[in-house]
């Protein structure tokens, strides 16, 4: 069990320094050996989790994705809010989501499938738009894999606008603009009163979930 806990252990901590240069360099210009160092971790500690940089890659476009479960929700709406609004809050903080988003959005990343997240994505949208759609929280014309794909596109772009002009210090604020934009053509009018939108909002949803990790000794959020 030792052994088991401390090869996780070496896996977090390369993945950790492999996303704070890949964030900082790109996918084409980060090399192993800059990932080595940060990590400082041998070749063959390295090469036994992760076979090649795109692997490397391939563990934190995944990694970003499984540290946090937004609660369930009654309203469908708020939960699909509440994800995205969590995501924005975790941009500003985590390096391992910017990384990810780093490597999602780096057109110059030849040779690496940077598909996964976005498709992903668009699943969680659609699935939660489908419940929200069975509830009679949608408009009549929403058709929820059309509609997940927007969602999903437009939060790309106003991610990446975000971390342009101010670094992601100003996406809580443009990502409750988005959804307030794009809300009204989705939900009925009786849902889209209920939901809460604010910029505070991802932090607050972050909280529960680090609140509820507690209460769970067995689990690790990072």
């Amino acid at each position: 069990m030792a052994k088991q806990d401390r090869a996780i252990r070496t896996r977090k901590n390369i993945l950790e320094a492999a996303a704070k240069i890949f964030e900082a360099r790109g996918y084409q210009a980060a090399t192993i050996a800059e990932v080595l160092n940060a990590a400082g971790v041998t070749k063959g500690a390295l090469y036994f989790h992760f076979e090649s940089k795109e692997q490397l890659a391939q563990g934190i476009l995944h990694e970003q994705d499984q540290r946090f479960v937004i609660p369930e929700r009654s309203c469908k709406m708020q939960e699909l809010a509440d994800v995205v609004l969590l995501h924005a809050y975790r941009l500003q903080s985590d390096p391992m989501v910017r990384a990810g988003v780093r490597l999602t959005m780096d057109q110059y990343a030849e040779g690496l499938d940077r598909s996964g997240p976005f498709l992903r994505w668009s699943v969680v949208c659609r699935e939660l738009l489908e419940t929200a759609q069975g509830q009679g929280e949608l408009m009549p014309q929403v058709v929820p894999s059309v509609t997940a794909d927007v969602v999903v596109g437009t939060f790309a772009g106003v991610q990446s606008m975000s971390q342009t002009v101010s670094g992601y210090q100003d996406l809580q604020f443009r990502t409750t603009a988005l959804l307030r934009h794009l809300l009204p053509s989705i939900a009925v009018p009786s849902v889209l009163a209920s939901l809460d939108l604010s910029e505070a909002r991802g932090e607050a949803v972050y909280d529960e979930i680090r609140r509820q990790f507690q209460q769970q000794p067995a689990a690790a959020v990072s």
